[in-house]
């Protein structure tokens, strides 16, 4: 199984259109399970100075980790820019998933993802910072991490990505990916 995260919580952002479309072009190339989880879906609550016990884990993310992380074999995160890096909410969630099942939900998983900005940088240091988290948790990370910049202009009313080499380049990293 193969599990996409669309990597922010904020609403009417860009990055869920665009985990769409990687999921679309998943089920393209491959017969393997694909799900996608919005961290919108996140519950407002889980965040709490309890969240870092076994026992203060909130009940839907331990749902949402038996669901979409200890199943997969692989993980495909798109997120956008904040700031300079990944969205908070983001490594909240790693983090808030790392206290239960660690290396079932992280152990020798294999990652991938695109990073999304409307800058020049296509949130390359957002992708160096989760790199390095994955890492640390023992996910191993596809050396081919895709930025795509202005993404504003390279998307239609949708939100669907309509530039020809922007879709070239999703589709050549997933191929990779699916190889990896």
């Amino acid at each position: 199984m193969i599990t996409i995260f669309s990597g922010t919580n904020r609403r009417n952002s860009r990055t869920l259109p665009v985990a769409k479309q990687f999921s679309y072009l998943f089920e393209k190339y491959t017969d393997e399970q694909v799900r996608l989880f919005s961290l919108h879906n996140l519950p407002l609550d889980f965040i709490h100075n309890g969240m870092y016990a076994e026992s203060g884990q909130h009940d839907r993310i331990s749902e949402i980790q038996d669901q979409y992380l200890i199943p997969a074999e692989k993980f495909f995160f798109v997120f956008p820019e904040y700031n300079g890096g990944m969205p908070g909410i983001l490594k909240f969630f790693i983090d808030a998933c790392s206290v239960r099942e660690y290396k079932p939900s992280f152990k020798n998983k294999k990652a991938a993802m695109a990073g999304i900005s409307t800058g020049r940088a296509g949130n390359l240091r957002g992708m160096d910072h989760l790199t390095d988290v994955l890492n640390h948790v023992g996910t191993i990370v596809l050396p081919n991490r895709l930025p795509i910049s202005k993404v504003d202009q390279l998307v239609d009313k949708e939100g669907m990505v309509s530039d020809e080499e922007t879709l070239k380049s999703m589709e050549r990293q997933i191929l990779e990916f699916l190889e990896f």
